[in-house]
Parts: C-alpha cells; sequence; structure tokens
C-alpha cells in the first residue's frame, strides 16, 4: 500500500494537492519534486492520482529528518500516519540513519500524540514559527528519537 515516489518520472502535482488540503501555507509540486530527490524521498500512501497520505524526509549523515507529512483529513486516524513513519523511518535506517528529527506545531494535539506513541520526545522549541493570518503565531516543537521507531520491529 506503500510506495516510493519517484520525481524523474512522476509528477508530484497530486501530492501537492494533498499538501494543500492539510495546511495553510502548501508546497507546490515543484518544490515536493525537488525535495523528493537527492538525500530526500517520498512516499505515498495509495495511488499517485489520489494519495490517502504522503511522507516527505531526507536521510544524511546518520541522521533523518522528516520535512512533512500529510494525511488525507477524510482518512484520519486510519493509521496511515504511523504506516507512513514507519515506513520512512525504515528507508531513513537503510540509508543509514540512526536519528529521526521532526518539527511539529505545539497545537497539533493529533500529531503530538502519533509521535509520542511512536517515541519521538521534545528535543527543542521554535518560538512563535507557525504563523496562519488570524490565529496567534504557534510554536514549532523539534522532537527526536532513536531509529527504530517504537512499533517496528528491532
Amino acid at each position: 500500500m506503500i510506495r516510493r515516489f519517484d520525481p524523474l518520472t512522476e509528477n508530484a502535482i497530486p501530492l501537492a494537492d494533498l499538501h494543500k488540503l492539510c495546511f495553510p501555507d502548501p508546497w507546490d509540486a515543484e518544490a515536493i519534486a525537488r525535495l523528493a530527490g537527492g538525500p530526500g524521498f517520498a512516499l505515498i500512501h495509495g495511488p499517485l492520482a489520489a494519495p490517502e497520505g504522503f511522507v516527505l524526509a531526507r536521510a544524511v549523515a546518520g541522521e533523518a529528518e522528516i520535512l512533512t507529512i500529510a494525511t488525507h483529513p477524510q482518512q484520519r486516524r486510519s493509521g496511515i500516519g504511523w504506516s507512513l513513519l514507519l515506513a520512512a523511518a525504515r528507508e531513513a535506517q537503510r540509508r543509514g540513519a540512526t536519528d529521526m528529527f521532526l518539527e511539529v506545531d505545539s497545537v497539533n494535539a493529533a500529531a503530538l500524540g502519533l509521535y509520542t506513541a511512536m517515541g519521538f520526545s521534545k528535543a527543542g522549541e521554535r518560538k512563535g514559527y507557525y504563523r496562519v493570518p488570524g490565529q496567534l503565531p504557534s510554536d514549532a516543537l523539534i522532537m527526536r528519537s532513536r531509529l527504530p521507531l517504537r512499533g517496528e520491529p528491532d
């Protein structure tokens, strides 16, 4: 159900469309395709034409970073995010990573619950990092976990 996105042969427009449904400041297809190359990679849950979710990550020098993860709003709380994070962790380990980092909005309780359950803990904070028009700024929490993640076999 999860497969790799190939930025050299596939169009990232469906991923950008999904990102737009999930975030107030979405990334365009060009940015997603660029970040999915080199040390980066993207994994998709569902068909590319109508993805249910995707994760964009990179692994360099023993560390991995989740750049973004998006689950279609109608598919949230169905295990897609969990599956994508586990798949990204496996790919990062395959690329030599021993630690994984991510940033999350401090007011995103659902994401914080998922990341904490998977073994992530707070490693830092960026005050007032997220700015959405009409809302007060919120902090970005930098979270870290050793690999493998909880829920992943050793």
